[in-house]
């Protein structure tokens, strides 16, 4: 965020997690981007450590780990230490992007020999294997170590109904990126719904729709605080990223009435608004969806204005059948 040092940044993301567990969330996830100002999450399996020892029920985990960028074997012995140290309360995501522009790319996986992202599936089987468990490779006299009692849940992270579908066949949980591919989103829970088959991790298919929520006090507010984020998704396109901006510094920010509209609209999918409509449009995606829980990506420039949405949010879907978790930064790297 603009005026905001990395040390207040994550010291903020330890604070939402220990308000977003009072409310009664039950799940934050953490992504994986480089090479990005706005968001300071290049080390997700660090933060993980972090929040989980700052509370005590919350599920804290990846959304994702971007395999491409690491080997199979240091995912586990990582995952492998966390679920060790918080049994019950790990979960890893995993994502067949980069999470980053392609020369940042490069530079994490020079002289590593990782595998691109057309093996996902072989990559995903390997870290089974490390974390021992069920569905995974054979990996010889190579193993991970520590070994939890139980492994972490290993969840795929997709955008469309091809990474729906892998999901299915290895029997794991699926997440689908409802805040950057929203067209696609009814499609990849249904093709992951239909092709679902048990491998021993999962007993049934169960989905996450993750989805943008900014809630303000009324619509008004809602789409005042939105503005940041829609400037930054007009940064993301012409490559001139930063720090999220404030509202009143995203209304200087050099863009033109037509360019601020297609940004505004290409957020119209998302859940943005006053309490009543976020409710409303909530409890739509995930009938649409058939998803069983929403994950909510709250990006606004002020921290408090940002633990408000997550009250507001709880508050509005408090005694409905929708499960919802809490994700600091968005997932844009789960392809």
């Amino acid at each position: 965020m603009s005026g905001t040092s990395p040390s207040t940044t994550l010291s903020n993301t330890l604070d939402l997690a220990r308000r977003t567990e009072a409310l009664g969330y039950h799940r934050y996830w953490l992504a994986e981007h480089h090479n990005t100002p706005s968001i300071a999450s290049s080390s997700p399996a660090v933060l993980i450590g972090q929040i989980a020892a700052a509370t005590s029920t919350l599920r804290v985990g990846a959304g994702g780990v971007m395999l491409p960028n690491h080997q199979p074997l240091v995912v586990a012995e990582q995952f492998g230490t966390l679920a060790a140290f918080h049994p019950g309360r790990i979960d890893l995501g995993l994502g067949r992007a980069a999470g980053t522009d392609p020369l940042t790319a490069q530079a994490l996986q020079r002289g590593g020999g990782q595998p691109r992202g057309d093996t996902f599936g072989a990559q995903i089987s390997e870290v089974l294997g490390f974390l021992g468990a069920p569905g995974g490779g054979r990996r010889g006299p190579v193993a991970a170590y520590p070994q939890a009692e139980t492994p972490p849940p290993v969840w795929v992270l997709g955008s469309s109904p091809n990474g729906a579908r892998l999901a299915a066949e290895l029997g794991l949980p699926f997440a689908t990126a409802h805040h950057f591919s929203p067209q696609n989103t009814v499609n990849a829970v249904t093709a992951y719904r239909r092709s679902f088959r048990s491998t021993g991790n999962l007993a049934a298919p169960y989905a996450v729709v993750a989805a943008v929520v900014i809630v303000g006090e009324d619509d008004a507010q809602a789409l005042r605080l939105a503005s940041s984020v829609e400037i930054a998704h007009l940064e993301l396109f012409t490559g001139n990223l930063g720090p999220y901006l404030s509202p009143e510094e995203a209304d200087r920010a050099p863009y033109s009435p037509q360019q601020r509209q297609i940004a505004r609209e290409s957020f119209a999918p998302q859940l943005i608004g006053g309490p009543e409509t976020v409710r409303r449009r909530a409890l739509e995606l995930l009938a649409a969806s058939g998803a069983d829980e929403l994950m909510a990506l709250t990006i606004v420039h002020d921290h408090t204005a940002r633990v408000r949405s997550y009250e507001l949010l709880a508050q509005a879907l408090a005694g409905g059948p929708a499960a919802v978790s809490s994700q600091p930064a968005a997932a844009l790297g789960a392809g």
